[in-house]
């Protein structure tokens, strides 16, 4: 269709310069004759076969524009029948697809210990998903168990752990241990499990804070507190406890969201609240403009032996394996990180971070990545090992007072 249509108009084009040129020549003719000397029977002659000349030209336009047009109604009719075959065969092909997607599913079964059987359909049900991923039930624990199942083999223990190279997006590490992914394998050994003794889940304690959260600065305006660990920067799901809690209640008054920024539940550090909506403004702005500078302190499982560098990764959640996130150069965003070592000491590298964006688990991925610093924070229990915390601390942050238009500097210093 779009070449019939090219052609026309290519056609079309040259037929009109062609007509244009006749035209001229037709007026020259014309004029030709009027100034110099012909007979009147001459004249007339001329101009009546020009005339006829003009007319048929005129015509022969009309009568190829005509055909074209017919031409090109007819093959858009034909294009418009079969574009709508497609996509009805489309749709057709949709609904098969997924016809073969649910009968696959429902003859892909699993056991338990107990004897039940469940297909891939019904375990995916009540999972935030409702459908199963591609690739559900591949894992190597499910099939594990599967064998063991069916062929009357008592489960004692298991764990997974990465072997060799980090691939190039997700953050895995030679020989370290990682929980099954909760979008494939969650909904699967949750029901393959039962009947079965599994230690209890370790869950991190947080802590109450009694006694309010630690001040480091304060005026009618802003106030700067720090954040101890592990606690919460906003209210969980079941968790109410938290450092946003906490400055409600001791400023029942203050309006807008109060805080400017937030930091991990195992982050500890310096974290900024606005007492006003409009100062809230103010504030974020700063932070949007990057005129806002934070600094961290960590300590990283390796020694590193470079002084200092940039990191620039771009992040994205892995939708696999949330909350974890991966490096990603297609759909990432922009992730900058500024980074100093301070000392090496028993194996372990104190360094500052100087993030220029604000990613979730920014430092914690440009550490740990294959492509950063390939040396994951201490106690990272995602892209590292477990501790006895997260080695990461909020140190410094540097910005102009929205008020005073004072530059306000404050620092506190971590607990290791």
């Amino acid at each position: 269709m779009n070449h019939a249509k090219t052609a026309f108009e290519s056609q079309l084009l040259s037929l009109k310069e062609q007509l244009k040129k006749d035209k001229e020549k037709r007026a020259s003719l014309r004029f030709y004759y009027n100034s110099t000397a012909h007979t009147s029977k001459e004249t007339e002659e001329l101009k009546i076969a020009l005339d006829h000349e003009s007319a048929r030209q005129h015509f022969e336009y009309k009568d190829f524009k005509k055909k074209w047009t017919i031409t090109l109604n007819s093959l858009e009719k034909k294009v418009k029948e079969h574009t709508s075959e497609l996509e009805l065969l489309k749709k057709l092909r949709k609904i098969k697809s997924g016809e073969l997607q649910q009968f696959l599913f429902e003859k892909y079964s699993f056991y338990n210990f107990l004897g039940e059987k469940n297909n891939l359909h019904q375990l995916f049900l009540t999972s935030p998903a409702s459908t199963p991923p591609s690739g559900a039930g591949e894992c190597a624990a499910p099939k594990l168990f599967q064998y063991a199942y069916l062929n009357n083999i008592q489960p004692v223990a298991i764990a997974e752990f990465w072997w060799g190279i980090s691939p190039a997006s997700e953050v895995r590490r030679h020989k370290t241990f990682y929980t099954a992914c909760k979008s494939k394998c969650l909904p699967i050994l949750g029901f393959m499990l039962q009947g079965i003794h599994t230690d209890d889940k370790e869950e991190q304690t947080l802590i109450t804070l009694e006694g309010g959260i630690p001040v480091l600065f304060e005026d009618e305006h802003i106030v700067i507190v720090d954040k101890p660990q592990p606690f919460l920067s906003v209210p969980g799901k079941s968790i109410k406890n938290s450092v946003l809690e906490l400055l409600r209640k001791k400023y029942p008054e203050a309006t807008g969201p109060l805080l400017v920024h937030r930091l991990d539940m195992s982050t500890s550090g310096i974290m900024l609240a606005a007492k006003s909506k409009e100062v809230h403004k103010q504030l974020q702005q700063q932070f949007e403009n990057r005129t806002i500078k934070k600094k961290y302190i960590a300590q990283l499982d390796g020694e590193l032996w470079v002084s200092q560098g940039m990191i620039e990764l771009p992040i994205r959640v892995n939708l696999d394996d949330r909350p974890r996130q991966l490096v990603c150069f297609e759909h990432g965003k922009k992730a900058i990180t500024i980074w100093k070592v301070l000392h090496v000491e028993n194996g372990k590298t104190r360094v500052e971070f100087t993030p220029v964006t604000g990613r979730t688990h920014q430092l914690r991925v440009h550490s740990a990545h294959i492509s950063g610093l390939n040396m994951p924070i201490t106690g990272d229990d995602l892209y590292g090992s477990s501790s006895d915390r997260l080695y990461l601390h909020a140190s410094q942050l540097i910005f102009k007072h929205p008020i005073t238009g004072k530059k306000i500097h404050i620092t506190s210093n971590p607990l290791f």
